[in-house]
């Protein structure tokens, strides 16, 4: 069973709009999934028409793509649709932060972002042209959605070409419960990480060893274990291996502590490091 059987995007007349169509388009053409643009907003002729010239880019692949219309708010909207089409995957554009180079959620993104029923891809540079995958990140933590979430990565990194993947398990100081105040307690906590690092190691294999062989084939898997705050790290981490794509779990539903002690995603929306790929 596929995770991205149905794609779905909302689409703004905008100067995006031909590289957020083409991203779908592309995308739903190598995942051999259908694609739903939804468009919040009033229906004319020449919005319909400059929206099939880009479906023509794709002849073979136009038939898996249909267009909704439909007024209202846009977070409402595009959460219905993601309802009513079954979507899998929902697209959604990062907002630029121009003096600083840095991408974020804008405000309207983020609210989706929090209650989509399906998986969320957020991209911060998309592109007419085809921007090679060549590099993925994912996270290896140890969490009962944490299997799912490395099975379709490599569903993904399948279907994109990528060549190399990189399992990251963030393992918290608060592991490390031994004070360092000489020789002998370094010595110490030293052999801990290395034994904690040896277990996450033999962990992630496990779970790599359950996938499909035809799914890992031409993929370098690399296993990568680090200290640090949850989702902080690892986006840190994805930004400094400069990688093509961060791939997380989905978190819980939020709470009123949510608000007081963030969870790990909310590091990661909040400058992305590259584009992301949330599973649900």
């Amino acid at each position: 069973m596929t995770h991205f059987g149905t794609i779905l995007t909302g689409i703004a007349f905008s100067p995006n709009l031909k590289a957020n169509v083409f991203e779908t388009l592309r995308l739903g053409s190598l995942l051999n999934a259908k694609v739903v643009l939804v468009h919040v907003g009033e229906k004319t002729k020449e919005k319909e028409q400059q929206i099939s010239t880009y479906c023509d880019a794709f002849p073979e692949f136009k038939n898996q793509v249909s267009v909704i219309w439909k007024r209202g708010k846009p977070v409402a909207v595009i959460l219905t649709a993601c309802k009513e089409q079954q979507a899998n995957l929902l697209i959604l554009g990062a907002t630029r932060q121009e003096k600083l180079s840095k991408y974020y959620l804008g405000p309207v993104a983020k609210k989706i972002a929090k209650k989509a029923p399906c998986s969320l891809l957020l991209l911060i540079k998309p592109s007419v042209e085809r921007i090679p995958c060549r590099h993925i990140v994912v996270n290896g933590l140890e969490h009962p959605k944490t299997n799912n979430t490395i099975q379709a990565s490599f569903e993904f990194a399948s279907a994109l070409g990528a060549n190399k993947v990189t399992i990251v398990e963030e393992i918290s100081q608060s592991e490390i419960s031994i004070k360092v105040d000489d020789d002998k307690s370094l010595e110490e906590s030293t052999l801990l990480q290395e034994q904690i690092l040896e277990r996450e190691s033999s962990r992630v294999s496990t779970i790599i060893n359950g996938i499909d062989d035809s799914l890992k084939k031409d993929i370098i898997i690399k296993s990568q274990g680090i200290f640090g705050t949850r989702g902080y790290s690892i986006g840190h981490y994805a930004k400094i291996k400069r990688a093509d794509l961060l791939v997380m779990n989905k978190p819980e539903k939020s709470t009123f502590w949510d608000k007081i002690f963030p969870q790990d995603i909310d590091y990661i929306l909040s400058e992305l490091p590259t584009d992301v790929l949330i599973i649900h």
